[in-house]
């Protein structure tokens, strides 16, 4: 076995599976250093035209309490330009800024692409969930982009204050025709009328996916949440097999599309007391999709009915989106090439 375990490291130095490489992500660039702060609240301030010539320095990452606002809770902004000298426009692009205490919203070239924890009134902290945020198709540019990161400090330390900041490509991501990652509808409960296309979700939340739903305001919340997004497929993708990808979902789910179930992972029960989880939440969720399924040109509604038993819950890892089974396939069979070479060297 020894052998086998030293065969298989010698593989991924010489070929390379991405187990060393962080999930096989690399950092195209990143933005540690030195970044604008002001404290208090203006929505303008998230507007690359903003002027901020006239707003303080500080290190990030590190607490504002030690750069001078000792003492100081309430809200802040932090905003960094950067260039990036190589896009390239079909690559999986993430955002990372590490830990903030204890709420933030992010918006990059204006545009706001993730947010964890709740501000005021409904305070929630998030300080200890790590800010990762998935950047929209052709949102970011070669040149001329700018974060700009709300925060709300409650007590204590506050701002950016540890791990990497940057910007992070995934090779193995799969390439998606319809990228439905971002902000979709959610509601916690759960009544099977939400499966419905024509269910008014006109005053439901919206929380980031994928993402935990823990770090979005419902923390430490068990039992059934229900999300939902519109989206719309061109003509041009009519004549192609396609899947339906939901990432990972902790722990079990049912999928409507267009009020029709196509897919479930899990033994799903109306009575939480009868649901048993096991590993289903590490499993990648892909529900190919018949002829018939999808609406080409025009409106169509995704219902995920969600259940969990205990600790985080919700559709927390990508990839999510409609992709060409072809490139589903060989997204699973790289997934699980890397596990078997993992499992060969240490286990389960």
């Amino acid at each position: 076995m020894k052998i086998l375990k030293y065969i298989a490291l010698i593989f991924i130095l010489i070929h390379g599976t991405g187990i060393l490489l962080a999930n096989d992500k690399d950092w195209v660039m990143r933005v540690k250093g030195a970044w604008k702060f002001s404290i208090g609240d203006e929505a303008a301030w998230k507007n690359p035209n903003y002027d901020d010539r006239d707003w303080d320095q500080i290190k990030v990452p590190s607490s504002w309490e030690r750069q001078g606002y000792h003492g100081y809770d309430g809200y802040a902004w932090y905003r960094k330009w950067f260039e990036v000298s190589d896009v390239v426009k079909d690559g999986a692009y993430f955002l990372s800024l590490g830990y903030i205490d204890d709420v933030d919203e992010v918006y990059l070239n204006g545009e706001l692409i993730g947010s964890t924890g709740v501000f005021p009134p409904d305070y929630a902290t998030a300080y200890n969930a790590h800010r990762e945020y998935p950047i929209p198709k052709n949102l970011l540019k070669k040149s001329g982009n700018l974060i700009a990161v709300r925060v709300y400090d409650a007590e204590l330390d506050g701002g950016i204050m540890s791990g990497d900041q940057g910007i992070l490509k995934y090779h193995s991501e799969l390439k998606t025709l319809i990228d439905l990652s971002g902000f979709w509808k959610f509601k916690s409960g759960d009544n099977k009328d939400w499966a419905a296309p024509a269910a008014n979700d006109s005053d439901w939340e919206e929380l980031l996916v994928p993402g935990y739903w823990d770090n979005q305001g419902y923390r430490n919340y068990d039992g059934f949440g229900w999300y939902r997004i519109e989206f719309v497929v061109p003509e041009k993708y009519k004549n192609e097999k396609l899947v339906l990808a939901l990432g990972k979902i902790d722990d079990i789910d049912e999928v409507y599309l267009n009020g029709k179930k196509v897919g479930s992972t899990g033994q799903m029960d109306d009575d939480p007391f009868f649901i048993d989880t096991y590993d289903e939440y590490s499993k990648y969720r892909s529900y190919y999709l018949k002829s018939g399924d999808l609406r080409f040109g025009k409106k169509n509604v995704i219902a995920v009915r969600v259940y969990d038993g205990y600790k985080d819950g919700g559709i927390y890892e990508g990839p999510v989106g409609i992709a060409r089974q072809t490139d589903y396939a060989k997204f699973w069979r790289e997934q699980n090439r890397k596990k078997s070479v993992w499992e060969i060297m240490f286990g389960n």
